[in-house]
């Protein structure tokens, strides 16, 4: 549970543009859809994955990590990396384990002999979109515990797209849809409480010790 009072003790060291623009943003974000990377190699494309998780409202990123394991490029996350939520597995199955506990279906964003177009998928049901190396694509792993398959139409000679591209098609489409849907979407009070306070931790300077003293009076 979000400590209220703690929460509008740090708000009173930001200006009101800030926490207009904190309101605004948490009212356009959402859980009902996320994305995972399998063993990303290039580090750019991780960080620009993420950029485009922030900027289309997608809270969560899943990094699965089992061959390879870097930190989240700075400057080409623009830095996303403060605003979005990163979760990291050192398996597939430990990854999709956990995300369809929390009641995801896992869509493999593959080319696939029962996928789905993007124009014609669900967005009513609460996905995780699975994106591959960029070689190799998604492992087999991935493939058997799909849920779906969803893959970007494509009429050119060239038959595949880079994976932050790709990520960023997906997202823009999908979350346009969900958001003229009657699906229930956007985070809930109790997450966007938390929010609110994780990101005045990350945005004030010695927030740490305006925490201690906070609760020395306490």
């Amino acid at each position: 549970m979000t400590d209220i009072k703690l929460l509008k003790h740090l708000e009173g060291y930001l200006t009101e543009q800030r926490k207009e623009k904190f309101l605004k943003i948490l009212s356009h974000r959402t859980n009902h859809f996320t994305v995972a990377t399998e063993d990303v190699y290039q580090l750019h494309n991780t960080s620009a994955v993420m950029r485009s998780c922030d900027v289309f409202g997608i809270q969560e990123l899943h990094i699965i990590e089992e061959q390879n394991s870097k930190d989240i490029d700075r400057e080409i996350a623009m830095g996303a990396q403060k605003w979005v939520d990163l979760k990291r597995y050192h398996s597939v199955k430990e990854a999709i384990k956990a995300l369809k506990h929390n009641g995801y279906q896992i869509v493999a964003t593959t080319p696939h002999g029962d996928d789905c177009e993007l124009e014609n998928f669900d967005v009513t049901k609460k996905s995780c979109f699975f994106f591959g190396r960029e070689a190799q694509g998604l492992s087999q792993e991935v493939i058997d515990g799909a849920d779906c398959f969803l893959k970007i139409p494509m009429f050119g000679f060239t038959e595949s797209l880079n994976i932050s591209v790709s990520a960023a098609i997906i997202l823009h489409d999908v979350t346009t849809k969900l958001k003229s849907s009657d699906v229930a979407w956007q985070l809930s009070e109790e997450e966007i409480l938390e929010k609110r306070l994780d990101w005045c931790t990350k945005t004030i300077k010695s927030y740490e010790e305006i925490i201690e003293r906070f609760y020395e009076r306490e």
